[in-house]
């Protein structure tokens, strides 16, 4: 307790500042049990998250492999394997792709067994749009996987367990 001793000219008057330390007594006291308090209360919908692996690729030939990359961040360049599409070109090759895959399916198991996948190749620099855009393309062709080949990174580097 704070208290004041003698004063100004030996004047009796009664202090009139406001004592604070009970007051900050309290907002301590209460900030430790929101703080004990709100985790226990905190309440999230159970979701078995999944588990990441390094799973490594199966390349198949029936596998359309494109590559997506953009210059100057504006154009987007597609290619199918080595050779430059467009957007309609894109859908056009995939439809046919897909047609002759199921197809050759039949004649060999008498049912498609397991369609083909799409791989993109999407450099680091290239916009979502454009990604994207394939993907849909490659989605509304029927193509209903779709996969992103990426590089691990090196063991041992910042974001890797070792």
């Amino acid at each position: 307790m704070a208290m004041q001793v003698g004063g100004d000219g030996g004047d009796e008057a009664p202090i009139s500042d406001i004592n604070t330390t009970p007051l900050v007594d309290v907002m301590l006291v209460l900030l430790i049990i929101f703080l004990i308090a709100v985790p226990v209360v905190l309440q999230s919908v159970p979701v078995n998250l999944p588990k990441v692996e390094f799973k490594p690729t199966t390349t198949k030939p029936e596998n359309v492999n494109l590559s997506i990359r953009s210059v100057d961040g504006q154009t987007c360049e597609v290619y199918w394997e080595l050779t430059r599409v467009n957007a309609e070109d894109l859908l056009n090759r995939s439809v046919e792709a897909l047609k002759a895959e199921v197809e050759r399916q039949e004649q060999l198991f008498g049912a498609v067994d397991e369609l083909p996948e799409v791989h993109i190749r999407g450099d680091i620099n290239t916009p979502y749009r454009c990604i994207g855009g394939a993907i849909f393309t490659m989605q509304r062709a029927g193509f209903a996987r779709v996969g992103f080949i990426s590089e691990p990174t090196p063991k041992g580097s910042i974001g890797q367990g070792n």
